[in-house]
């Protein structure tokens, strides 16, 4: 039992993994708390589909408060710290926040998708409602799938490099039975059809983007709303993208311990698609400060208006002209408010 907590890697690696989820879990914290400021300035004129990028933020946020830190703290103790209780708790919550953020993914395509039937519309075609309804629903539908593993389908258990906790994979495709059943049913649920589901809204956005420019003539009069859709698509499609593809590699990896030996991986190349994945939580802000000019100014204007503030108790300045100064960088990130916060 003491051994089946201990790291399969060297030590040296054990280091440099904690090290990189250090780093990543800082981008992550920074990144995703820009995203909710911003969201909070602009919430008067944020846009229905946009709370569930706000939820998606609050995902990563959760990943990272509730796992990163004793993930580290494992790798470098060379053995997983805690012991049983704590591996389930890193489990459930690796496969909650991991399940909800999916979900998220495939409600924001749905709506997208929704968005676009009508695009040229001024009218929201989705309320602030049902996104609420939606965003709850994603939440649910993770627990329901964390707390399965608790209630005898599935099972938790450390990663093949003993570091860390999740599925336990290999035992769950060497049992046969219930274990095989939870394997596909969770392969099927939470990832094939909601990645068939993105595939196939974000298509059918494209194809009714395509017949919107074409019913208009001028390409020079194009509606701004139209614009609108066009550079919000492109951010969700980015993210699905990006999340997608940071997982894809250790949904591989699962599925060959699935059907073969847990031995058979080297413990490097399991780590290796964990880190991967686990990355995935610093994307988001990096994709919205890249293709979002609302959200770079909105960025850009905290960071002045921390220095403009702080420049002048450095000088020795009037506080009048410190206030003057500090109170003309936040107007200029909001400019356009009517674009909400993306």
């Amino acid at each position: 039992m003491d051994d089946y907590y201990s790291s399969k890697l060297s030590p040296v690696v054990d280091y440099g993994a904690g090290a990189f989820l250090v780093v990543v879990a800082m981008l992550s914290l920074v990144g995703n708390m820009l995203v909710l400021i911003t969201a909070f300035k602009r919430r008067s004129h944020i846009k229905p589909p946009e709370l569930l990028s706000v939820n998606l933020a609050v995902a990563d946020l959760g990943a990272v408060v509730s796992m990163y830190p004793l993930a580290v703290t494992s790798s470098w103790s060379h053995r997983w710290v805690g012991g049983h209780l704590s591996c389930l708790y890193y489990g459930l919550m690796g496969f909650l926040f991991g399940v909800a953020s999916i979900a998220t993914l495939t409600a924001t395509a749905v709506v997208r998708f929704v968005v676009s039937l009508s695009v040229q519309s001024p009218k929201e075609k989705i309320s602030k409602r049902s996104v609420h309804v939606l965003v709850v629903c994603t939440w649910l539908y993770g627990l329901l799938w964390a707390l399965l593993p608790l209630l005898g389908w599935g099972k938790y258990g450390p990663e093949a490099y003993g570091t860390a906790c999740s599925l336990s994979w290999a035992e769950l495709g060497a049992g046969g039975g219930h274990g095989s059943s939870f394997v596909f049913v969770i392969f099927s649920m939470v990832l094939v059809i909601p990645a068939a589901i993105i595939i196939v809204c974000y298509f059918g956005l494209a194809l009714n983007m395509r017949l919107a420019y074409k019913s208009i003539n001028n390409s020079n009069q194009i509606p701004n709303i139209v614009k609108t859709q066009r550079r919000l698509t492109l951010l969700a499609v980015l993210v699905s993208v990006g999340f997608i593809g940071c997982w894809t590699p250790q949904s591989a990896v699962n599925l060959w311990l699935v059907f073969h030996s847990g031995t058979s991986l080297p413990a490097e190349v399991v780590l290796l698609s964990c880190l991967f994945a686990k990355s995935s939580t610093v994307f988001n802000p990096l994709i919205y400060y890249l293709f979002s000019n609302t959200f770079k100014k909105e960025v850009r204007s905290l960071w002045s208006a921390r220095r403009q503030v702080k420049a002048p108790a450095e000088r020795g300045d009037a506080a009048d002209g410190g206030l003057a100064h500090a109170g003309r960088a936040p107007l200029r990130g909001h400019r356009g408010l009517q674009s909400g916060f993306l």
